[in-house]
């Protein structure tokens, strides 16, 4: 008994679709080719003028530098809430707010506000490549930096972030709704996470460690 590959079988379906024919339309697909997750060719959500994180600086990924940041956000249970998460790759110091949702707009709004009284000392932001961060642009040049994307399914290139949204998990777990998480919840435990001693900062707070390095370099820091 003769076989026919299940690949000739479509050979011949897409000859008889490109002859006009309507034997395409039995697929379950009805033709529709799939798109290969991460495909370079895939510019669905691309984000405009995203600036790649191989173009960023080499300095920060030696951590050695204060003011390189990461940024992310935490979405409440049934997507309805999130909290915007900024954090200093060296210091380990974060920023939280709520957000009403992952709005463009409203984050690079939230995240500005945040950031604008530390301009002075920040040099790059790097995000993941969420919608939530097309307005990229807008806390680019308001804040004066620079901000960079890490690439696609690369979360250990935020992995600082990735850290620091773990131990906020703890107080705020991902089966937990954020429709009643007040801004003092979210303050309460920004501030329980910068005021804890940290071994690899030599057992100093962030919020010391932070303090003390701007002091050398004879910069303010505002908390």
């Amino acid at each position: 008994m003769e076989c026919v590959s299940h690949e000739r079988i479509y050979q011949y379906v897409w000859a008889d679709k490109k002859a006009k024919g309507s034997l395409f339309t039995h697929l379950r697909r009805k033709g529709r080719k799939y798109r290969k997750r991460g495909s370079a060719k895939d510019s669905r959500g691309i984000i405009k003028d995203r600036v790649d994180i191989s173009q960023r600086p080499a300095i920060v990924n030696e951590k050695i530098r204060l003011g390189d940041l990461e940024i992310d956000t935490i979405i409440g249970k049934n997507h309805r809430g999130a909290i915007l998460t900024i954090n200093d790759r060296v210091s380990s110091y974060v920023w939280m707010a709520k957000l009403s949702g992952k709005n463009a707009d409203g984050l690079a709004m939230k995240a500005v506000e945040i950031l604008r009284p530390h301009a002075h000392w920040i040099h790059t932001i790097t995000a993941d490549n969420g919608k939530e961060f097309a307005d990229h642009k807008k806390i680019a040049q308001q804040i004066g930096i620079d901000f960079y994307f890490a690439k696609p399914y690369h979360s250990w290139e935020r992995g600082a972030n990735e850290n620091t949204n773990g131990l906020i998990r703890q107080y705020f777990p991902k089966s937990s709704s954020f429709e009643s998480i007040t801004n003092n919840d979210i303050q309460y435990v920004q501030h329980k996470l910068n005021n804890r001693p940290r071994k690899k900062l030599g057992f100093l707070s962030p919020t010391e460690f932070l303090s003390l390095k701007l002091s050398k370099q004879k910069v303010a820091f505002i908390t």
